[in-house]
């Protein structure tokens, strides 16, 4: 039987974004954007622990440290913010202690075959080393974190050089022993075994990390093996950023541990989609769209069976509900759909209201038609579906007659508006930051004449294909925040990319300012 670590129902989540992350190719982290991040993470987030740096990288690196170290004393973190030091005969401990660090994580070789070959050291020798830089840190006030670097190598194929490095480090008051499979190699069957090995071979009260790598895709299903076995803490970085597979997804650790397992984190899963949302922005590196808990499309059904079930008793819904996350379940339209897809995406378009029986079969099949022809089918396309199954134009309550927009080195941008709102035409200028800022001040100037509000820009997208040439067609996708917390997007298509992004906001218009009137007269 495994031991358990003290009964603790709590697992410890100690991200290292801001160091293991940024090994991530092509990520590089400025001093205000790691601040941010360690606001994110501490504040926000409310992880346990925080990895920050690796000591002695550069002069700047060190001051991105002062400045977290700065900031985490005045809202009482300093305890939660540690960094990463190597056995280099108290250079790291020096630098740490200099920025003003408390905690160190001390890289030490997990495994016999790292020791020989990367430091050409005997493992007595490698022993002897680790527990003098120990002894340095402790002398010069740090608390001490042995970090096992390969371990799942060590464990694999030389037990007792493992537990020789334990038995030499028992004497100091080690606060944590870090278990890294670094190469990402390991079963959640060798997890567990590995951990029951260290538990009976250890002294009672140890306290044990696992470090885990994603390269067979397997990193959260290790870290469940670890929380079960018993281990105090888990290692994430938000989005999974690292380098080569990444590391274990701060995201899908906490829905896992929290719904799988009778222990829990103390993260906030509310913050979760904001956090992945800020990284995404930040890092440059975009989540898959099917990225468990906040890939864009994770809580969309797009079958019809699906919908119908859900409508009748919520059958295809598990305990991942996009309510937890500050989502919503979105059923896509497609030739897969059913009635109640239907039926879902008029809900979500008027907030209720249905369509005549035999008017819905008709949209229905227009929409599988559609599908077949492999078009993608969104809820704001819904009213011109109908239109058209009806046999009349559908009118455009909201249109953009014309649009004048200069800009220049010397000048700020400036659009000249026309637009019609049902037979009234208005006309507005305005000054803005880009050209499409400068529309949009001029619609908001508009609406206001006629006592209409334009809903919140959430998001703004621009894509062209692949090797396309600077007269591609521009494909501009946007997001608005609606009332009660509803989502719409839409999207333009123009070889010019203000005009794409005025379409999006045309279509926006004649959906949530000014729906159609639909009739079947």
């Amino acid at each position: 039987m495994l031991k358990k670590c003290h009964g603790e129902s709590v697992v410890e989540v100690l991200d290292t974004t801001l160091r293991d992350g940024e090994q991530t190719p092509g990520v590089s982290f400025s001093p205000g954007e790691k601040l941010e991040i360690a606001r994110l993470l501490l504040d926000r987030l409310r992880v346990d622990r925080m990895e920050i740096a690796s000591a002695c990288v550069s002069d700047g690196e060190r001051e991105s440290v002062r400045s977290i170290i700065n900031w985490a004393g005045r809202r009482e973190h300093l305890e939660a913010i540690e960094i990463l030091g190597f056995v280099d005969n108290g250079r790291s401990v020096n630098w740490i202690r200099e920025a003003g660090g408390k905690v160190i994580n001390l890289l030490a070789k997990g495994s016999e075959r790292h020791c020989r070959v990367q430091l050409r050291r005997t493992p007595a020798r490698h022993y002897d080393d680790v527990c003098r830089e120990i002894e340095l840190a402790l002398e010069a006030g740090l608390k001490v974190n042995l970090y096992l670097e390969d371990w799942s190598n060590g464990m694999r194929e030389n037990f007792a050089y493992v537990t020789g490095m334990l038995a030499r480090v028992q004497a100091f008051p080690i606060q944590r022993i870090m278990l890294a499979d670094t190469l990402g190699v390991l079963t959640p069957d060798e997890v567990t075994r590995y951990l029951d090995w260290l538990y009976h071979s250890t002294p009672p009260g140890t306290r044990f990390d696992f470090h885990g790598h994603n390269d067979y895709g397997l990193v959260t299903a290790n870290s469940l093996a670890a929380v079960q076995a018993g281990v105090n803490g888990i290692h994430t970085t938000i989005n999974g950023l690292g380098e080569r597979a990444g590391n274990q997804v701060l995201q899908q650790l906490v829905v896992a541990v929290n719904d799988l397992t009778s222990r829990r984190v103390r993260v906030s899963e509310k913050e979760l989609q904001h956090a992945a949302d800020l990284i995404q922005s930040i890092s440059g590196k975009r989540c898959s769209w099917n990225a468990p808990i906040v890939g864009t499309d994770v809580y969309t059904q797009t079958c019809g069976v699906h919908a119908d079930g859900d409508k009748k008793g919520d059958l295809y819904m598990n305990r991942l509900m996009p309510e937890r996350f500050g989502r919503q379940r979105d059923y896509a339209l497609g030739k897969l759909s059913g009635k109640a897809s239907i039926d879902r995406n008029l809900e979500i378009l008027s907030g209720g209201g249905g369509l005549d029986p035999e008017l819905r079969q008709k949209v229905l099949n227009e929409v599988i038609r559609l599908g077949d022809r492999k078009k993608t089918v969104t809820t704001a396309d819904l009213p011109f579906i109908i239109a058209g199954v009806l046999r009349r134009p559908e009118k455009m309550r909201i249109q953009v007659l014309d649009f004048f927009s200069t800009s220049g080195s010397a000048s700020a941008p400036a659009v000249a508006l026309t637009l019609r709102i049902d037979r009234q035409e208005l006309n507005s200028k305005a000054t803005g930051d880009g050209n499409y800022d400068a529309f949009m001040k001029a619609l908001r100037k508009c609406l206001k004449q006629v006592g209409l509000k334009c809903p919140r820009l959430t998001d703004y997208q621009v894509r062209i294909p692949p090797g396309g040439r600077t007269d591609a067609i521009v494909e501009t996708t946007v997001s608005w925040h609606l009332e009660k917390g509803r989502t719409l997007v839409t999207t333009g298509i123009d070889s010019d990319q203000l005009a794409a992004a005025i379409q999006a906001t045309e279509k926006m218009l004649n959906i949530a300012v000014l729906p159609p009137e639909i009739t079947e007269s």
